[in-house]
């Protein structure tokens, strides 16, 4: 990966936000080897515009915030999770199959992009646990639900560990197949995810197929899982998409190496 200075913690030492290039709506560099694939179906995507310095306070040294329209992005992201296993093998019975909110934003080390997590929600507590020691993704267990009638997604995460946050509630209506606008492909076309380790960060690269986006409307939704993280409340009607779902390969993660 490109070389790039550590971040300094210190708000007034944040470098000034740079827009991203236009991102491929196709994964560039397909995983080789997956260790890992699953379903990511009736997936919404609610997002918000942020001030970046908001942002890039929350992130480890080395993780610079991603920007679109001078603007971070984060995200409430409820959707099925099902079909887990490895590469080679069948899927996991029960727990590889659940619901899952995740609050997440964008962003870069050195010139390649990637999601990082604030909070990964799921009402299974042994993939919670595999997850935290493996991918070491904050992820949380609660009481989670995502359920789908006709074209309206209705989610629910009351989570219980490793905190107490109270109950939210996500309600979503799809509409039509639209095209991806160069915003949605930001959003959406992300090719990794980053992590943090005790011995620096880590990045594991991610493979599926375009994402077939809907147009959405959000009829009900909470932030407290944005709050929770973090981040300040949110304001304002999010963004809202909509997709059935892609098929996903995941890579082994691998130390991030500064040039």
């Amino acid at each position: 990966m490109a070389g790039s200075p550590a971040l300094a913690h210190d708000p007034r030492a944040y470098p000034v936000a740079v827009d991203s290039p236009r991102r491929s709506i196709s994964c560039p560099d397909p995983v080789r080897r997956a260790v890992m694939r699953q379903d990511w179906l009736d997936l919404a995507y609610l997002h918000w515009r942020v001030e970046p310095g908001s942002v890039q306070r929350l992130l480890p040294a080395g993780l610079e915030v991603d920007t679109f329209d001078g603007a971070a992005w984060v995200g409430l992201i409820p959707f099925s999770m099902r079909g887990i296993g490895l590469a080679r093998g069948p899927a996991v019975p029960y727990f590889g199959s659940f619901s899952e909110v995740n609050v997440r934003t964008y962003v870069r080390a050195g010139s390649i992009p990637g999601v990082w997590f604030f909070s990964l929600d799921v009402d299974r507590l042994a993939p919670a646990l595999v997850a935290r020691a493996t991918y070491r993704l904050p992820y949380c267990w609660g009481a989670t639900s995502h359920s789908r009638d006709a074209d309206t997604v209705t989610t629910s995460v009351h989570r219980r560990w490793p905190d107490h946050v109270g109950t939210s509630r996500i309600t979503v209506e799809a509409g039509e197949a639209i095209e991806a606008d160069d915003l949605d492909v930001f959003l959406t076309a992300r090719w990794g995810l980053y992590s943090r380790t005790r011995s620096g960060l880590r990045y594991a690269p991610v493979d599926h197929e375009p994402w077939p986006l809907r147009s959405a409307v959000a009829h009900e939704w909470d932030d407290a899982m944005i709050r929770a993280a973090g981040l300040p409340a949110v304001s304002g009607d999010p963004h809202v998409r909509f997709s059935d779902g892609v098929s996903v390969r995941i890579g082994l993660p691998r130390a991030v190496r500064w040039s």
